[in-house]
């Protein structure tokens, strides 16, 4: 396998064809160390070369270079990839394979023909539903619906389930929260002296999902001397685009919230969910070659704050109410989610909240910075390597003892529960942000 770049005077002769092709300079970065070999969260379960980053590399090299086309084989290697970037944290020569995988993606979604189903399920989910706000509502009202109201266990009972379209994916849905988190332009202001100004993203998954959390990020910001703007004009970060390879939707995603975002003055952009705040975060690169947007698009980036990450600058309230129960300490361990810990290098924050929490007796798991396999969309169209990778977390969570597995991205938390609720675990997945709220509160109550 070839380690060096072909010469700037040979003819180009890749198969990389169309208008967005990963750039050749980052292929030939790697040297074929295998330091990535170690933390692949593919690779540790496989052990095969074409499911390391390494190897997908090596791939990419082969269709740059005119030896093979982009072929269904090769695809599914790309596809099994979870864009973790645990790869990128002890590459020695610096490859950028994130940026370098998502222009991989980009290029497959412009010249490989996918099965019929996996191209309507993409066009409705990327193209239909996560671009348009409203309508994420309104399936969301109807999803709330059908789990609380008994049409799914009905439905599951009677096998109705399986003639419906994607019926087989139903098992997978996450549980809509009972109330959604709303983003209508309100303003939370603190009770005490203002400290900053912070506008606050609402996401998409998150705010059906866990809407009850984002409150709680808006409770724990106010109590800690921020006010809090949500604007209405917001809509989904684009990250399931982006690391799916619409491109195109992506940058339609991150211009429409880059202009809810910059619309008023403020000290940061607060981010709760890991995900969403990676992908913020690199609205500059995303939006680089676009003149009317680039320079916003990096000052979004810049702005732009994990909810853990800001707290622990900002200096946060010393929580005092107890989690301990009958005098014993309630014991938590951390999954690092992976576009918090790896993609945005943020490991001690996280920590740092769950250690001032007072009855909390914190443990740290193995392996807490491999993927649990919930990756995005990954649990959807790769349902048998992200099972796998969901037991391996879930044997770890188990071996730390915790009662509770704390987190800091929705995909994570949905991924977690039904995992452990597969293997009849009783442990229980919580936002550190709740548990950071419960104490405050816990603390109000006894005065």
């Amino acid at each position: 396998m070839s380690t060096e770049p072909r010469p700037s005077s040979a003819p180009r002769t890749s198969n990389f064809l169309g208008p967005i092709v990963p750039p050749s300079e980052d292929m030939y970065k790697c040297v074929h160390c295998g330091f990535c070999l170690q933390v692949c969260p593919t690779y540790l379960e496989t052990g095969l070369e074409a499911e390391s980053p390494r190897g997908r590399i090596a791939l990419m090299k082969a269709v740059e270079e005119g030896r093979t086309g982009i072929t269904p084989a090769i695809v599914g290697h790309w596809d099994k990839c979870l864009q973790c970037r645990a790869c990128e944290v002890v590459c020695p020569s610096g490859v950028p394979y994130g940026r370098l995988m998502e222009a991989t993606r980009a290029n497959v979604e412009q010249v490989f023909k996918r099965g019929l189903k996996q191209r309507r399920a993409r066009n409705i989910g990327f193209n239909g539903v996560l671009p348009n706000p409203k309508r994420l509502n309104r399936i969301g009202g109807a999803l709330r619906f059908y789990q609380k109201s008994g049409l799914q266990t009905i439905a599951r009972k009677t096998g109705a389930v399986r003639l419906a379209p994607g019926g087989s994916l139903e098992k997978y849905l996450p549980k809509l929260g009972d109330k959604f988190f709303v983003t209508s332009g309100q303003i939370i202001r603190p009770e005490v002296e203002v400290r900053a100004r912070v506008a606050m993203l609402g996401g998409c998954v998150m705010r059906l999902t866990h809407g009850p959390t984002l409150e709680a990020v808006t409770r724990v910001l106010a109590r800690n001397g921020v006010e809090v703007y949500v604007p209405e004009a917001q809509g989904c970060c684009g990250a399931l685009n982006v690391h799916s390879g619409e491109q195109d939707s992506a940058r339609k995603m991150a211009r429409r919230n880059i202009d809810a975002f910059l619309e008023v003055e403020t000290d940061a952009i607060i981010v709760a969910a890991a995900g969403c705040g990676s992908t913020m975060k690199e609205y500059g690169e995303l939006l680089a070659d676009d003149p009317e947007y680039a320079e916003k698009a990096a000052e979004v980036g810049e702005r732009s704050k994990d909810i853990h990450e800001f707290l622990s600058e900002l200096g946060f309230e010393t929580p005092k109410g107890s989690m301990a129960t009958d005098g014993v300490d309630l014991k938590v361990t951390y999954q690092d989610s992976c576009h918090l810990g790896l993609a945005q290098g943020i490991t001690a924050p996280p920590r740092e909240l769950l250690y001032a929490i007072p009855g909390i007796e914190f443990v740290e798991m193995d392996e807490s910075l491999v993927c649990c396999g919930s990756g995005g969309t990954y649990s959807l169209f790769e349902q048998e390597m992200s099972l796998r990778l969901a037991r391996r977390k879930t044997d770890n969570i188990v071996a730390s003892g915790a009662a509770v597995v704390a987190t800091a991205n929705p995909g994570c938390v949905i991924q977690m529960e039904q995992a452990l609720a597969r293997a009849g675990e009783g442990a229980q997945v919580r936002y550190i942000i709740d548990l950071l709220d419960e104490s405050y509160r816990l603390g109000d109550d006894a005065g």
